[in-house]
C-alpha cells in the first residue's frame, strides 16, 4: 500500500517528498493510516488534532491517544479545543459545518505560522462516494460530481486512491491502533445513513460501485476543468469590467449556446445560486432596474447587460486577511490587494504611486478585515495632520458618485481603519524613518482587458 500511495501522490502531483506536510488526525481508522503511510514513505510531516468536546471523555480520549502517536513518532503536535455549541447558535450552522469552518481555519492558521507547505486530509474513496451521493440528493452541478479533489489550494487528499476497506486491511495487517468514534453508528448524520443504509444496496447492484464512483468522479472532474475553459472563453465575450462595476451583457449571451447554464457559471462568482440565476435571466426582456442580491453583491438588469456591484443582503459582511508574515494576494469584485512586508525602510524604495501605502506592521493587529465602509466610520487621512474626518464627509470632498459610494471598501486593523481603498491610507499607519517591519500594500483594480491602479491620492 505504501508503494500505491507515493505512486498516487506523484501522478497527482500532490507534494514532493521534501514539502514540510501537516496531517490532520483525529484519532480514528483512516487518518492514523495515513499516518503510518506517511511514516513509512519517510515524509516529514506535523500533527494537529481538533478536541472539539462533543463527546466528553470520548473527546479526552481522542486526543490523549493522539498526542502520545505523535510523541511516538517524534512528530511536532498541534491541538485545539473548540466550543462548537457556541460557534454554531452563533453563526446557525450545522454541528458538522461549524466544526468544519472551525478546523480548516485553524489549520490553515498552523500552516501558515509553522510554515507547512500543505495539509494533509485522510478522505479515501467511501467519502467520495458518499460526498457525491448528498450532492445529487440535494441538487448539483458538475462541480458536485467531481465530488473531493486530491487537491485544492493547500489541501492534499492522498489517500484517494483507496477504499475504506483497503485501509482497514492495511491497518488489521499491521496491527495498527486506532480510536472509534461512538457518532460513527448514529443514522442521525447523513454520512452513516448514506454508509449504513444506501451503500449496502448500492454494493448488492455493483460490488464495485466505491470505485466505479470514484473514477467517474476523475472523470468528471476532468469535464468540469473543460467546462471551466469554455466558460473562460463567454466571459471574455460577455463581461466587462468598469472599475468596481462587472457588466453581463445577456443580449451577447443569448447568441451562445445553453445562455442560462454559461450565466450561472459567471455569476456563482458573485455568490448567486442557480435558483437566482434563473429568475435573472427570465427578468432579461422586463423592466429595467430589477434587482437581486446575493450575500455580497447586488445584481441589477439595464438595458442589454446585467449589472453587479458590491453590496448585498450581507453588507457590511467582511472579507478576512490573514497576512502571518508572508507575501499575499487577495482578490475581491473588480480589485486585488496585494501585500509584500519588509524588515526596515532601506530594504525598499519608495514608489510614488497614488494606490501604494507603506503602512508600519507592529501598529497593525492581525488579521485584517476588508470591508465596505458603513455610516460613522472615520479615519485621518494621510497628509491632513492626524485630523479626524468622517469617511462620508471625506468621499463628498473627493466628488464621488452616489452610485459608486456602495463600492468604497476600507481596510480595518481591529476597530481601527488603515485606509481607503483608492483613495487614502491613515496617518496613524505611516512610515516613520527608523520604523522596522513595513508593510506595503498595493491595490488593483480590474478593468475589462488589463490590470491597471487608479485613485486620487493617498
Amino acid at each position: 500500500m505504501v508503494q500505491d500511495f507515493l505512486t498516487y501522490i506523484n501522478q497527482q502531483r500532490l507534494f514532493q517528498t521534501s514539502d514540510r506536510l501537516l496531517l490532520t488526525l483525529s484519532g480514528g481508522l483512516d487518518s492514523v493510516v495515513l499516518t503510518e503511510l506517511c511514516q513509512r514513505a519517510g515524509l516529514n510531516f506535523g500533527i494537529a488534532h481538533c478536541n472539539f468536546q462533543l463527546r466528553g471523555q470520548e473527546s479526552e480520549g481522542d486526543e490523549t491517544f493522539v498526542r502520545d502517536l505523535a510523541a511516538q513518532l517524534n512528530a511536532p503536535f498541534y491541538t485545539q479545543r473548540f466550543e462548537v455549541e457556541e460557534f454554531k447558535a452563533k453563526n446557525g450552522v450545522s454541528t458538522q459545518m461549524a466544526a468544519r469552518e472551525l478546523r480548516y481555519e485553524w489549520f490553515e492558521e498552523l500552516r501558515q505560522q509553522h510554515n507547512y507547505d500543505y495539509i494533509l486530509t485522510a478522505h479515501h474513496q467511501d467519502d467520495q462516494l458518499e460526498t457525491i451521493l448528498l450532492n445529487l440528493a440535494r441538487g448539483t452541478g458538475l462541480a458536485g460530481l467531481r465530488g473531493i479533489l486530491p487537491k485544492n489550494n493547500f489541501l492534499r487528499r492522498p489517500l484517494l486512491f483507496a477504499n475504506r476497506a483497503e485501509v482497514l486491511a492495511f491497518a488489521l495487517e499491521n496491527n495498527l491502533p486506532w480510536r472509534e468514534d461512538s457518532s460513527n453508528q448514529s443514522d442521525d448524520y447523513q454520512r452513516n445513513l448514506l454508509r449504513h443504509r444506501v451503500l449496502p444496496v448500492l454494493q448488492q447492484i455493483n460490488p464495485n460501485v466505491v470505485q466505479s464512483v470514484a473514477e467517474t468522479a476523475r472523470r468528471m472532474a476532468a469535464m468540469e476543468q473543460i467546462w471551466q475553459e469554455t466558460l473562460q472563453n463567454t466571459r471574455q465575450t460577455v463581461l466587462k469590467r468598469e472599475g468596481a462595476v462587472v457588466l453581463v451583457s445577456y443580449e451577447k449571451l443569448s447568441q451562445f449556446s445553453e445562455p442560462l447554464e454559461r450565466l450561472a457559471g459567471l455569476l456563482r462568482d458573485y455568490g448567486f445560486s442557480y435558483e437566482q440565476t434563473q429568475r435573472i435571466w427570465d427578468s432579461r426582456d422586463g423592466q429595467a432596474g430589477k434587482t437581486f442580491l446575493s450575500s455580497l453583491h447586488t445584481l441589477t438588469k439595464d438595458r442589454g447587460v446585467f449589472m453587479v456591484t458590491i453590496g448585498g443582503v450581507g453588507a457590511g459582511q467582511t472579507w478576512k486577511l490573514l497576512i502571518s508574515g508572508a507575501d499575499q494576494t487577495s482578490e475581491f469584485l473588480g480589485g486585488i490587494l496585494e501585500q509584500t512586508r519588509f524588515q526596515k525602510t532601506e530594504d525598499l524604495v519608495f514608489e510614488k504611486n497614488p494606490n501604494v501605502w507603506y503602512v508600519d506592521a507592529q501598529k497593525l493587529l492581525f488579521p485584517l478585515t476588508l470591508r465596505p465602509w458603513r455610516a460613522g466610520d472615520w479615519f485621518c487621512p494621510l497628509g491632513m495632520g492626524g485630523k479626524r474626518k468622517k469617511v462620508s464627509d471625506f468621499l463628498i470632498d473627493q466628488k464621488v458618485p452616489l452610485a459608486l459610494k456602495s463600492q468604497v471598501l476600507v481596510l480595518e486593523s481591529a476597530t481601527e481603519i488603515v485606509g481607503l481603498l483608492g483613495f487614502r491610507a491613515d496617518e496613524r499607519f505611516k512610515v516613520q524613518g527608523d520604523t522596522e517591519g513595513i508593510i506595503c500594500f498595493r491595490y488593483v483594480v480590474v478593468s475589462d482587458l488589463k490590470s491597471e491602479t487608479i485613485g486620487v491620492g493617498i
